[in-house]
C-alpha cells in the first residue's frame, strides 16, 4: 500500500471535497447566474426573502403549470424570483416576483 505525504492527502481530500459539493449542486445557482442557493437560504432565514416553497406556490397561483425554473437575482436593489413555468398547452412563461412580498411583477411568454 502507498504511503501519501500530509500534504498530499490534504490536497487529495480537497479535490475530493470539492468534486463531492459540485456534483451535488450545493454551491450552484437555483438555476442560471443568480444568487446561491445557500445565500438564498440565509435571507429566506432573516426574513428578507421569501421561500422556495412559498415563491413556487405563488408563481403556481399566477399561472398553472409545471415549474421548470427558479433564479433568484438582486436588481436594482432588490431581489427578484424569476420562475419559468410550462403550461398545459406546452407554452414557457417567466415570471418575476417580488422576493420579499411575492408580488407579481411581470409575466411574459417566454421565446
Amino acid at each position: 500500500m502507498r504511503k501519501f505525504s500530509t500534504s498530499a492527502r490534504r490536497w487529495l481530500l480537497a479535490a475530493c471535497l470539492a468534486l463531492g459539493v459540485a456534483a451535488s449542486g450545493w454551491l450552484m445557482p437555483l438555476a442560471g447566474s443568480g444568487e446561491s442557493p445557500a445565500s438564498a437560504g440565509q435571507l429566506s432565514a432573516k426574513g428578507q426573502i421569501l421561500s422556495l416553497e412559498k415563491i413556487s406556490k405563488l408563481a403556481r397561483s399566477y399561472k398553472a403549470g409545471e415549474i421548470l425554473e427558479v433564479e433568484l437575482e438582486k436588481k436594482h436593489g432588490r431581489y427578484i424570483y424569476e420562475v419559468e413555468i410550462l403550461d398545459t398547452r406546452s407554452q414557457v412563461w417567466e415570471l418575476k416576483l417580488d422576493a420579499k412580498t411575492g408580488q407579481l411583477l411581470k409575466m411574459e411568454l417566454d421565446d
